[in-house]
């Protein structure tokens, strides 16, 4: 049965997202209380990618040929919850950028190491990790829950809490089963390590539109986690940061009917639909931006509440569909494409573009609390994903065995 140990990882899975839910959605909120500007607030969303980025060569190269998992996790963990501790020291963008982006390269590799961790220990990994990994959006909600509670979304209270937090995780991750390095003495090369073998999927029509259209929908998406925090702390509502796991919520809905969906309708319908969900999204912000008090809480209410259509329909499905094109040989080289380009490269540009948009949208002249234009902010991603929309419903095809893993979700 395996309780013990799924137990462990529950909890392993819990920690992890707490400590990132606790300063990733407010962090916009923090940084505008210190007049950073906009690109400034981007260029630090900017870093989880960087993160990112680096993580598959310090996976692949390092973690992988010389140290136990469940030991460099940790180590990982204890160095993260130093660096976010001394992140409220650094209120300048020239000393607390940097700092960032050397705690996101601490943060992000354990993502991929944990989930490495949990396959290989779990006997029945496709049964068991979904029932593991719904700790995660619970430790999501946990944090953002907490940080209102304590009325932390615009103070530097969000980096001592994850840091807290992620020593207590660092401390947790040595109780792990051990998991020693897969590839002790084996040469990795750079391919390897970022999927570059999986390019020869690119000469596939439909996968090299999908590979193309998830990198342009990373654009726009990104404007949600920039600008939200910004947005609703100017706006003044009370514990946004409790109110903003509702998302959490419906994704941990929609991962449930994903199954449902991709059988009966396959991956280009279901994509399509995520797709739509984004420009929905955007245009239910771009309408509260000029709405009454009632109004605009019930359409900003309703664009978190999209989320899980937004994510689960999109990635969830995104990363299935990667699964099912690719042999066996490639398919953890394709899964370390995706990952690459949607939380790497597609992050990086989104982050970095959101930013400068709002930027560009800031009021000479504040109106109120309102220091921007907001209806101009949300419409551009709005189209933005329209276009990907149109793109993606002209060129892509299905698989001829449509949705083959959604059988094997159930």
């Amino acid at each position: 049965m395996q309780t013990r140990l799924k137990v462990q990882l529950a909890v392993f899975m819990f920690l992890q997202y707490y400590i990132w839910g606790s300063w990733y959605a407010s962090m916009g909120a923090y940084l505008n209380a210190l007049k950073f500007g906009g690109q400034e607030i981007g260029a630090a969303y900017g870093a989880f990618a960087i993160g990112a980025m680096i993580s598959p060569f310090f996976v692949g190269l390092i973690a992988d040929r010389y140290f136990a998992s469940e030991k460099l996790i940790g180590v990982l963990g204890l160095l993260g919850g130093v660096l976010l501790c001394l992140l409220p020291g650094f209120t300048s963008f020239g000393e607390f950028y940097p700092m960032l982006i050397l705690y996101c390269a601490t943060f992000v590799p354990t993502l991929a190491l944990g989930n490495s961790l949990a396959l290989h220990h779990l006997k029945d990994a496709k049964r068991d990790f979904p029932q593991v990994k719904i700790l995660s959006a619970v430790g999501w909600i946990a944090g953002g829950v907490t940080l209102s509670l304590i009325e932390g979304e615009k103070t530097a209270v969000q980096f001592y809490l994850a840091g807290g937090l992620s020593i207590v995780f660092g401390l947790f991750a040595f109780m792990l089963p051990h998991t020693p390095p897969k590839k002790t003495g084996a040469n990795v090369s750079i391919g390897e390590i970022l999927g570059l073998d999986a390019l020869s999927l690119l000469k596939k029509r439909s996968f090299a539109v999908f590979i193309g259209c998830m990198f342009l929908i990373c654009i726009p998406l990104y404007f949600y986690f920039v600008n939200m925090a910004v947005y609703l702390g100017q706006l003044e509502w009370p514990n946004f940061a409790a109110r903003m796991t509702l998302a959490q919520v419906s994704d941990v809905i929609f991962l449930f009917l994903l199954p449902v969906m991709l059988k009966r309708l396959g991956y280009k319908r279901t994509i399509a639909i995520g797709i739509l969900a984004w420009a929905t999204r955007y245009y239910f912000l771009t309408q509260s931006a000029n709405s009454g008090p009632a109004t605009q809480t019930m359409l900003i209410f309703a664009a978190i509440l999209l989320h899980g259509v937004c994510y689960d329909f999109l990635f969830i499905a995104g990363q299935l569909y990667v699964d099912d094109e690719a042999n066996e040989r490639m398919r953890g080289a394709a899964q370390g494409l995706i990952a690459f380009i949607l939380w790497g490269v597609g992050a990086f540009v989104g982050t970095m573009l959101a930013g400068a948009v709002m930027q560009a949208h800031k009021l000479s002249e504040p109106v109120g609390k309102i220091e921007h234009d907001w209806t101009g902010i949300w419409l551009q991603p709005a189209f933005g994903a329209i276009a990907v929309l149109a793109v993606f419903a002209l060129l892509f095809r299905d698989p001829s065995r449509p949705a083959a893993t959604a059988e094997k979700m159930r």
